[in-house]
């Protein structure tokens, strides 16, 4: 393909392996190391706050900044794929789902905070592709202001300092009741829009057709 067919592909037309898709299957690569280090630094699921849990917040860390470089690269260079758009969000929601999942089994966050969170996102993601024949619907800044808060939680979580400074883990725990509090929140916004959008495709779909949209 010449330069000049390459630039009329467009975006979505990039081949799979680029770089922000690269990024992203490393994102996702990283998930199961992630989980290894958290047990193993906990022998009998009793967190020891040693090396493997400096690693583990070390793994989380990277693999949260592959997220924002993957969608920097990928909007820069016009390199926006389907498999990425598919791929991207999967990878946030396993490393997220797993630090969560791991961090209650650890005993160190509720379970019900955990279950909250996880119901809201996959609620959501199944909401999106039962609506999707009226349309999209976008991230909202509220849906990444949650994203950026639940990062910083399960972060504070991870670093093993609380011994060092105790008040560390109650501002890990403010911080992770806010990330709730916004889940929720965020998460009825999409339940409003997506009632919105599918009486508007409803609407649509009566006045072109005759009748609704089965």
């Amino acid at each position: 393909m010449t330069s000049t067919d390459a630039t009329a592909a467009g975006p979505g037309r990039a081949g799979v392996w680029n770089l922000p898709n690269i990024l992203t299957m490393l994102r996702i690569a990283l998930v199961p190391f992630f989980v290894w280090f958290l047990i193993a630094d906990a022998p009998g699921l009793h967190s020891e706050s040693g090396p493997w849990r400096w690693a583990a917040a070390a793994a989380f860390a990277v693999a949260i900044y592959t997220d924002k470089l993957d969608g920097d690269i990928a909007r820069s260079r016009n390199l926006v794929t389907d498999f990425g758009k598919i791929a991207d969000p999967i990878a946030d929601k396993l490393l997220i789902g797993s630090a969560l999942v791991m961090l209650s089994v650890l005993g160190e966050l509720p379970w019900w905070a955990t279950l909250v969170i996880l119901v809201r996102e996959w609620g959501v993601t199944a909401l999106r592709f039962f609506v999707i024949r009226y349309g999209v619907i976008p991230a909202s800044r509220g849906g990444k202001l949650k994203t950026v808060i639940q990062t910083a939680a399960i972060f504070l979580y991870l670093l093993p300092l609380a011994a060092i400074a105790p008040w560390l883990a109650w501002l890990a725990f403010a911080v992770m009741m806010v990330a709730v509090a916004v889940t929720v929140w965020t998460g009825v916004e999409y339940v409003v829009e997506a009632m919105r959008l599918r009486a508007k495709g409803k609407v649509q779909g009566t006045t072109k057709g005759g009748q609704e949209p089965a």
